[in-house]
């Protein structure tokens, strides 16, 4: 019998990409929404393993509302911090995989250098507070099967994200003035989903050291580099997108100025990081447009 594969979060853009990779490996999954699996319920995730004794569990489920969590703290750490931790435990109690997908917002954001798997974290907001929450239940209780594999800026055919909302803009706006003081790496949930399968599989294979790996795009820009990028492969003019400053967008949450992460881990678990962010938009950036134009 093939091993199980318990994808929580099935809904959402990544989990979406999770579950149509692990079909292209013919691999078994189960996909769980949030009406299927409150994963910060321990009732709920028993039952979903005593009926799918999954092998492994991509956790997938998230809150994402990055300004709201300021307001909403103890909301966002449920779902955010709990859920792994609950997660994590029934993994404990029946020898399973977790694959824990977080974020950028772990690090204070004021860095030169590249983050390292092993840096020093540092949240700044709620968002990163409640995230770092997760990953600390996941790793204490599963140091030798727990994974937790941090991205940033990611976008997908599957949901709404920046790319899908400057294509939309790019048909409606003369200019548009985009900030330039922040870094970071677009990463295609495409490209992610692939790296969560792959460890996930060398996981079981015993060839992959649990810890933490980073998930996103080789290189890195700006969100003005991003537009401008977008714009091209629109066949639009790239001088129509204009930079300006994070003072001109002031939000609730903290944004990180730069969220460049390394990927040294990944050779330990003979597994390729992710390639080059422009590489990977073009490759993207058809299903993008039918997606938003539809």
């Amino acid at each position: 019998m093939s091993a199980v594969w318990l994808v929580t979060g099935a809904a959402g853009m990544l989990g979406q990409d999770v579950l149509a990779r692990l079909a292209a490996e013919d691999l078994t999954a189960v996909a769980a929404d949030r009406a299927a699996v409150d994963i910060a319920e321990p009732g709920s995730v028993r039952a979903a393993f005593e009926k799918h004794r999954p092998a492994v569990v991509v956790n997938c489920a998230a809150w994402t509302a990055v300004d709201d969590a300021e307001s909403q703290e103890d909301a966002a750490l449920r779902v955010n911090g709990t859920g792994p931790a609950v997660l994590a435990e029934a993994c404990r109690e029946h020898g399973a995989v977790l694959l824990q997908v977080s974020t950028d917002y772990v690090f204070a954001g004021d860095g030169v250098e590249p983050y390292a798997e092993d840096g020093p974290t540092g949240p700044r907001g709620a968002y990163g507070r409640t995230k770092l929450a997760g990953e600390q239940a996941v790793l204490s209780t599963l140091p030798e099967t727990g994974y937790v594999v941090r991205t940033a800026w990611l976008y997908g055919a599957g949901g709404g994200n920046f790319v899908r909302t400057m294509i939309k803009l790019e048909g409606v706006k003369d200019t548009l003035d985009v900030v330039d003081d922040q870094r970071g790496q677009p990463t295609w949930t495409v490209d992610l989903a692939d790296r969560l399968v792959r460890l996930g599989q060398a996981a079981l294979a015993g060839t992959a050291p649990a810890g933490v790996y980073h998930g996103t795009s080789g290189g890195e820009t700006t969100w003005f580099g991003f537009t401008r990028e977008i714009f091209r492969l629109l066949g639009a003019d790239p001088e129509r997108v204009r930079p300006t400053t994070s003072e001109a967008f002031v939000r609730p949450a903290p944004r990180p100025a730069f969220s460049v992460l390394g990927h040294d881990r990944w050779a330990v678990a003979g597994i390729e990081p992710v390639r080059e962010w422009r590489e990977a938009l073009a490759e993207a950036f058809p299903a993008l447009v039918a997606a938003e134009r539809r």
